[in-house]
């Protein structure tokens, strides 16, 4: 009986862990939703003014296409950021989102921009 309540109280440890390891995982997307999506926008707009050509007219349906391509998720607004140096490696680190990022876009691969 006493190893049966051992099992038990082990077996609700690991879930309060798990939901605890969610928890963090769900903050660290909408972190990425309210804090580096709009820095996202934001050097998108910037580079395709900056970028503007005969060739590449970059006009406002470029903006609104390429600002809706990345950001149809999570992982490609991460992506995104680090593929601009919003953010780097270091930043995941010390926020302790490294694992988180890792997470996403495993989770997320098939929406990442390739």
């Amino acid at each position: 009986m006493e190893i049966i309540a051992v099992i038990a109280v082990l077996f609700l440890a690991w879930l309060i862990w798990q939901l605890r390891q969610a928890k963090h995982f769900t903050q660290f997307k909408r972190q990425i939703i309210q804090e580096l999506k709009p820095k996202v926008i934001a050097n998108i707009i910037e580079e395709m003014a900056e970028t503007r050509s005969e060739l590449h007219p970059n006009t406002t349906a470029h903006q609104t296409a390429t600002i809706s391509y990345w950001s149809a998720s999570a992982g490609r607004v991460l992506q995104a950021a680090l593929m601009r140096e919003i953010i780097n490696q270091q930043w995941l680190k010390e926020t302790g989102n490294l694992r988180n990022s890792q997470h996403l876009f495993h989770v997320e691969q098939d929406k990442l921009h390739r």
